[in-house]
């Protein structure tokens, strides 16, 4: 029997995205149900599910778990039975496993600058904090200005990058497309290459 699985999530999740995207790819729509998660809610079972409360959460059969959305990618490409996202073995892999953090990077510090106004809203906000955090978002984007994936191939590389820089145009922490005028580039002929990336955007944005 072909095995099933939950992913726990929400459609405006820059990290689910990602898995949301990855599953399409890997063609296995039909084999995971995606369920809304609230990790603000007490009652909501991602916190038995993933003790830090986070998502994505992915549940097995079994009912065990795999996090955080990197984890999950690999395991499901595993379970694809392919390494069209990620290569299994050799330099190669670790270059990529690098280059996708970088893009994990620039969605966690776009986060905690939306985090700093949703979390904080009678107390003064902090310039010192969102300048340290939109700093590290203008790292990362530089860096990738300067080097971008192959805007033709889809892998955990162009799925990350892709889902920070939708999040940046949804959230707007910094005003990137001025400054980054091949990202914009590389996201339009990504987005007309792999339409999992319009498959998976949020109705709400």
């Amino acid at each position: 029997m072909t095995d099933n699985f939950v992913l726990r999530s929400t459609p405006t999740s820059p990290f689910g995205r990602k898995v949301r995207m990855a599953i399409d790819a890997l063609g296995l729509n039909n084999r995971i149900t995606v369920t809304h998660a609230d990790p603000l809610d007490e009652k909501d079972t991602l916190r038995q599910q993933n003790p830090l409360g986070k998502m994505p959460c992915l549940v097995l059969q079994d009912g065990s778990t795999i996090y955080d959305s990197g984890i999950i990618i690999e395991f499901l490409q595993d379970v694809a039975g392919t390494e069209r996202l990620l290569r299994l073995h050799g330099p190669e892999r670790y270059r990529m496993l690098t280059q996708a953090r970088l893009a994990d990077g620039i969605m966690d510090a776009s986060i905690l600058v939306v985090y700093e106004t949703r979390f904080r809203p009678d107390v003064p906000h902090s310039p010192r904090w969102l300048e340290h955090q939109r700093g590290k978002i203008h790292r990362g984007l530089a860096a990738f200005e300067a080097a971008p994936p192959d805007p033709s191939k889809t892998d955990v590389v162009s799925i990350g990058l892709s889902c920070a820089l939708g999040y940046l145009d949804w959230r707007k922490q910094v005003d990137w497309r001025p400054t980054y005028p091949i990202l914009v580039d590389w996201l339009s002929t990504f987005s007309a290459h792999e339409p999992a990336f319009e498959r998976t955007r949020a109705k709400e944005v």
